[in-house]
């Protein structure tokens, strides 16, 4: 539900907008930190994708370092002052990679993810290249271990496989086998290591249905499976070198990451958002803090409304729970043959009866920074009053 001060705030508003609640992004921000259970949050930026919102999280003390998904992001946040950055992701982008060995302090603050001994060849490779004497520089980088649970994986292998296909390492011995080949390489530091447990963190769990049921109980499997293999992996490589940091978890996963007692750091960028997806977990919950509001331009018949827009469909796995949430007013629903549409998008149902023509009906999208990729900035929004308004990475210019 939105809020009567929300509404009023965007009186006279008419063309589509992406609107900040601040305070309860602040609210988020103060309850993120409470799940984390002592251990700093490190801001995944491609969940929120507004510098704005990232700054404001980071001058919480309960926040430190940002967890970026591209090189070229991770150089953007990097020349705006951000420092410790963690790329979450592998880079093969070798125009990126001289950019960072170009740009001042960059090596030393930002560190590359790697799965494979291929990405420390290509790093090798642009190292290298902007290499001046004996001036080469020291690259950071990070380990990213598989967190996915696997059904009867001793028998199975990864024929059931559940939660994000993302690295190669699953074990210690692989773990140590990379880790070696890292500390064979001058100038290449191995300082930390990562693993993203998405099939808790990213898996809405709330409901009665057969599915829900199974998807609790697979949760609970993997929280005890994860703790003990990925404690052995960690416990192998600090025993070849010291490591600065270990990330896990995510939003949906604070309390079973931080109770783990393996990590030193959590992730987290979501739950500041708080998207329509969200509402589909059982132990937390977050304020919406991110809404878009699209105007009615038509009303084709009785018990129907047209909006301009809407059709913001997040990643993932097609289905209902990637549609946006209609917000208000309640008693809308999408038409079954048109859904959430890019240029216009019907809506029906009882709520449609005091629209006029030139109203808001305002959303959330499903998921969080994806929001962000279809506008330029967001109107802030404290009490009643536009107070601010924060371009987003689109505003910017950045194609990241």
């Amino acid at each position: 539900m939105v809020s009567r001060e929300l509404r009023h705030a965007l009186k006279g508003v008419e063309d589509p907008v992406a609107v900040i609640d601040l305070e309860a992004f602040d609210a988020n921000v103060t309850a993120l930190a409470q799940r984390a259970q002592g251990l700093p949050i490190r801001v995944a930026t491609k969940s929120l994708r507004t510098p704005a919102a990232i700054d404001r999280a980071l001058a919480h003390q309960g926040y430190s370092g940002v967890f970026a998904y591209s090189l070229p992001e991770a150089l953007a946040l990097h020349a705006r002052g951000v420092r410790d950055i963690l790329v979450g992701y592998p880079t093969v982008d070798r125009r990126s990679l001289s950019q960072m060995f170009a740009e001042a302090g960059a090596t030393q603050n930002i560190t590359l993810m790697i799965d494979c001994p291929t990405h420390l060849d290509i790093i090798d490779s642009a190292r290298a290249a902007a290499a001046a004497g004996d001036d080469a520089q020291t690259v950071r980088v990070c380990l990213d271990i598989d967190a996915a649970y696997r059904l009867g994986e001793g028998v199975l292998g990864s024929r059931i496989h559940i939660g994000a296909r993302r690295s190669p390492i699953r074990d210690s011995a692989s773990a140590v086998d990379l880790a070696e080949h890292v500390i064979a390489r001058p100038g290449i530091d191995l300082v930390g290591l990562m693993s993203y447990e998405g099939q808790i963190a990213g898996t809405a769990d709330a409901g009665a249905t057969a599915r829900q049921v199974m998807v609790r109980a697979m949760q609970r499997r993997s929280i005890a499976e994860l703790r003990v293999r990925r404690s052995g992996i960690i416990d192998a490589v600090r025993a070849l070198t010291e490591l600065e940091f270990v990330n896990g978890g995510g939003t949906g996963s604070f309390e079973s990451s931080a109770a783990e007692g393996t990590l030193t750091e959590l992730a987290a960028g979501s739950g500041l958002f708080s998207p329509g997806f969200f509402d589909g977990y059982t132990h937390f919950h977050h304020e919406p803090a991110a809404y878009f509001a699209t105007p009615v331009v038509r009303r084709p018949g009785p018990g129907w409304v047209t909006v301009f827009k809407g059709g913001f469909i997040a990643s993932g796995v097609p289905g209902a729970d990637r549609v946006p949430t209609i917000a208000w007013p309640q008693g809308l629903d999408y038409a079954g043959l048109e859904g959430a549409g890019e240029v216009q998008t019907p809506l029906t149902g009882p709520g449609t009866e005091d629209l006029r023509i030139g109203d808001l009906v305002w959303f959330r999208h499903a998921k969080a920074g994806e929001l962000a990729e279809h506008f330029n900035e967001f109107l802030v929004v404290s009490g009643s009053q536009v107070i601010d308004t924060w371009s987003t990475y689109r505003g910017q210019g950045w194609a990241l």
